[in-house]
């Protein structure tokens, strides 16, 4: 992947992450907020029930205790002393007195419990009451919550019980719907009350679904412990709703359940707001986050792209080049430190390319002085030895200038024979390229050596040639490449005074053709292989050192590449790897 394409990618989605983690954070805080706003909304509710509670537990004991002072009650008392009471006149006594207080619960008592005269339940004249405990809610100073037996059912009710001589008087109200829609009730708020696990009354009417609250209502009926869920009503997301269940306990009996409800439409489509502005943003972002990447990429990779096509010139052998530098920032001194470096670079290859010269000028004289000094001595004591055989007798002058001569001539061929090999190495022609079958050249350097191979007289060596047959052609020029591959095969052939296997073999390489020739001789050190291939260095005891340096320079000219492996005593192999 480049680097355009993977700073463009870093770009969106840096800022995709950044906005979705500022809308993440947004909507947690949001919820929060909701949370704590219906927290505070959820506690003033309960906090003005307990109130309402209040107020009208005062009001029931206020008016329990005016019908418990009432001539009635007296009366109820007074008959209640005698052997034989007769209640029967004060049977519709209690519903007088609820209707005229506006209490809707009201029971006459006998001492003993018995019922005397009922406001909500009339028929149970006579019976003993079973929702008061006597005397022990006669002592209870204020009003308490309790369920009150009806002919339809039971209810819950706020309840207070006060003696009236020998008689009692209970009464209270009802709570229900008309005691909830007196609470205050904030918009999105509603208060329910489960008098059962079937039975959900609601100020508001009828309450639809109550089965999804009952699963609520049965946990806190049965822990006695406030708890809270999330009630979805429909599969519209907006239709959750925040439920706070609260026990109504006496005695460690729960006889209802109040239900807070906060309806969370409005954090909803709050948090939906949110999450599509954040996703409006993030694509907004990631769109301008593209074309900024875009822009600096632009501005940064053109700069990168120069240096890197700089570099590969550079790379490539041409030190001239040059990057513009059109700005004064970081880039533009990468820029000029770049063309510093080229310079830098041209002037050391100057002055390496001079001392390269001079050194290799000395050391062609130093090649030179040493090849021509081995000759000259003998055509030296030649010339001396005629000019002191002219003054002997003519027979004694002939056989003198005879051998002379023919030292003479046999030396010359010796001078003419090393300044033919330094003469070859100066003058290497450029060469021609054409398509050429590598097996079908080295084939032909192999039949060149097939008779000094046959007749080695105490030296045999083992000729093996390994010729891959799917070989493609490459360009190259066979006579030169047929000349490199010669010289190869005499130094292996010299490196084997005693006999041992020569082996050349050619096989195809990643885009391109590999020829090996090796030996079995006592193979170089690491220093030698190093120094192998510099002109004028040799390792036989008569050489030019010239052989190899023509195999490199042929190969160098085909765009190849020599290079040798060996370890002493274990001969040598040398590498040629052209590419098609």
């Amino acid at each position: 992947m480049k680097f355009r394409t993977r700073l463009l990618l870093i770009s969106g989605f840096t800022v995709a992450g950044a906005v979705a983690l500022v809308t993440g954070t947004v909507s947690v805080a949001a919820r929060r907020a909701f949370e704590r706003a219906d927290q505070t909304r959820r506690d003033a509710l309960l906090e003005q029930f307990q109130h309402e509670l209040e107020t009208r537990s005062q009001e029931v004991v206020r008016k329990v205790e005016r019908v418990a002072v009432s001539d009635a009650a007296r009366r109820v008392a007074i008959e209640g002393g005698r052997r034989e009471p007769d209640y029967s006149a004060w049977l519709n006594e209690a519903s007088s007195q609820a209707e005229t207080l506006s209490l809707d619960f009201l029971d006459l008592l006998a001492a003993d419990g018995t019922i005397v005269s009922s406001a909500h339940w009339p028929a149970r004249f006579g019976y003993p009451t079973n929702w008061i405990s006597l005397p022990a809610d006669a002592r209870e100073p204020g009003a308490f919550l309790t369920r009150i037996p009806l002919p339809e059912g039971e209810a819950i009710g706020l309840v207070a019980v006060r003696p009236a001589g020998a008689a009692y008087v209970g009464g209270g109200r009802r709570i229900d719907s008309s005691f909830l829609a007196a609470l205050g009730l904030a918009p999105g708020m509603r208060v329910l009350l489960a008098l059962g696990q079937k039975e959900i009354v609601d100020v508001r009417g009828p309450v639809e679904a109550p089965v999804r609250l009952q699963t609520l209502v049965e946990q806190v009926s049965r822990t006695a412990q406030p708890a809270r869920d999330v009630i979805q009503w429909t599969p519209e997301s907006a239709s959750s709703e925040s439920v706070y269940a609260l026990p109504l306990a006496r005695g460690g009996n729960v006889l209802g359940v109040l239900l807070v409800g906060n309806s969370l439409r409005e954090q909803v489509s709050l948090e939906r707001s949110i999450l599509w502005t954040g996703v409006a943003v993030a694509a907004s972002g990631i769109v301008m986050g593209v074309l900024l990447g875009w822009w600096v990429t632009e501005r940064v990779t053109k700069p990168v792209e120069r240096f890197a096509a700089g570099a590969r010139t550079v790379a490539a052998g041409d030190w001239s080049v040059r990057v513009e530098a059109g700005t004064s920032d970081e880039i533009g001194d990468l820029a000029r430190a770049f063309n510093q470096m080229t310079e830098q670079l041209i002037a050391q290859q100057d002055r390496a390319l001079q001392a390269e010269r001079v050194a290799a000028w000395r050391e062609l004289a130093r090649r030179l002085a040493h090849e021509l000094k081995n000759p000259l001595f003998p055509l030296q004591i030649t010339v001396e030895n005629l000019q002191r055989a002219r003054d002997r007798a003519p027979a004694e002058f002939d056989e003198i200038f005879r051998e002379s001569t023919a030292t003479l001539l046999a030396e010359l061929a010796q001078l003419k024979t090393i300044i033919g090999r330094f003469s070859d190495f100066a003058r290497m022609p450029r060469p021609v390229f054409q398509p050429v079958d590598v097996n079908q050249v080295v084939s032909g350097v192999m039949k060149l050596f097939d008779a000094q191979l046959a007749g080695n007289g105490d030296r045999k060596i083992e000729s093996r040639t390994e010729l891959d047959g799917s070989l493609a052609s490459v360009p190259a020029d066979a006579e030169q490449l047929g000349r490199a591959l010669r010289n190869l095969v005499l130094n292996a052939m010299d490196a084997m005074p005693e006999g041992g296997t020569l082996r050349v073999r050619t096989q195809a390489s990643e885009g391109g053709v590999r020829i090996e020739v090796s030996d079995s001789g006592q193979g170089l050190t690491a220093e030698e292989c190093e120094r192998l291939f510099t002109p004028y260095y040799t390792t036989k005891q008569h050489g030019t050192g010239l052989g190899l340096a023509i195999v490199q320079s042929v190969v160098s000219d085909h765009h190849g590449r020599i290079s040798v492996s060996s370890e002493p005593g274990r001969g040598a192999t040398f590498t040629i790897e052209l590419p098609t």
